[in-house]
């Protein structure tokens, strides 16, 4: 099988599927499409890696039967990956040069061969900055194998593919709804962070690990998005307020990425004192003026002096009014963050 001579073509189709705004699965199932005239396939998939739980989530399959897709999660597939090396190389692996024979593989065994699939390609998914992503796979029910021609175009579309189903992709185009972010990470259920590309991490706003668990843990289940003031340091290192804004990241594979956290300068907070912010925050959780009043060890009626001036300051007929003006404004200091 020799090299298709539409690869310019393929090469702009693919960077075509690169530029939509369609969701991970689209593009990969775009993808695929694309690929045939080098894969020449009858059966294809991309996963992606969950690398804390160590699994390869399927983004799509195509062409197999139901149950193939779940094999493919599942920790004996990964296995067999690692036994493979397809996770180690930067070249694609032809099934008629595994260096472990197929016939000691249960993914070959039990699932393609029996699908009627005898030859197959598997393309280790990597960026250009060296990120190991996932797989794509694909499968012939013809013996013969993809030609060393083949192998170099597909080794050559390996960044465009990356960029494809890069998960990050579709979290950098998120956070760029948020005009005003200096810096800004991903956290992970596991509670680790990762890097969102074009945007520095927040260490050097001052923002540490402690403080990015306890924002991850203020976006409640069922709550796409928060915003609320924090401390941090401004460029001299002289303690400021930052304002936070925290995304929930889409559930799309591989799954691991649970929020966004991005990091801008403080919106106008109407002068608003330290201590008025901090009102605000309890407000916000719905404290009541006694459960505001013992929680910053004041007096009853020194916390309500306090909410007099806030809603004062903010233009708010009522406790209510403002509690929902600083929500959606992010004009509030969380409780956690002095010690409540």
């Amino acid at each position: 099988m020799g090299l298709p001579p539409a690869g310019g073509r393929i090469t702009a189709e693919i960077l075509g599927i690169a530029a939509t705004r369609a969701g991970v699965r689209q593009r990969a199932e775009a993808l695929i499409e694309a690929l045939r005239p080098v894969l020449r396939h009858d059966a294809a998939w991309v996963s992606l890696l969950d690398p804390e739980r160590w699994l390869q989530q399927p983004v799509t399959t195509v062409g197999y039967p139901h149950r193939v897709g779940g094999y493919l999660a599942s920790p004996a597939f990964m296995t067999e990956v690692e036994r493979v090396g397809m996770h180690r190389g930067r070249r694609p692996i032809r099934v008629v040069d595994s260096p472990v024979h197929v016939s000691e593989l249960p993914v070959w065994v039990d699932y393609f061969e029996p699908s009627g699939l005898a030859e197959g390609v598997s393309i280790p998914i990597v960026t250009a900055d060296g990120r190991y992503l996932g797989l794509l796979g694909s499968h012939t029910e013809s013996a013969e194998p993809l030609s060393d021609e083949s192998l170099d175009l597909l080794v050559a579309l390996t960044p465009l593919i990356a960029h494809v189903v890069d998960p990050l992709r579709t979290l950098t185009t998120l956070a760029g709804m948020v005009s005003d972010a200096r810096a800004g990470v991903v956290l992970t259920r596991a509670g680790r962070t990762e890097e969102l590309p074009g945007l520095p991490g927040v260490a050097e706003l001052g923002v540490d690990s402690a403080t990015l668990l306890l924002v991850g843990s203020l976006l409640t289940p069922g709550r796409a998005w928060a915003r609320f003031l924090v401390p941090g340091e401004d460029p001299s290192g002289r303690g400021t307020l930052l304002q936070v804004t925290v995304l929930a990241c889409p559930p799309e594979p591989p799954g691991h990425h649970r929020a966004m956290v991005l990091i801008g300068p403080p919106p106008e907070t109407y002068g608003l004192t330290p201590r008025e912010l901090q009102v605000l925050g309890l407000l916000v959780e719905g404290r009541s003026n006694a459960g505001i009043a013992g929680a910053l060890r004041i007096t009853a009626r020194t916390a309500v002096g306090h909410l007099e001036h806030i809603m004062l300051k903010l233009g708010a007929e009522s406790r209510t009014a403002a509690a929902v003006r600083a929500d959606r404004q992010g004009l509030y200091v969380p409780a956690g963050f002095f010690g409540i």
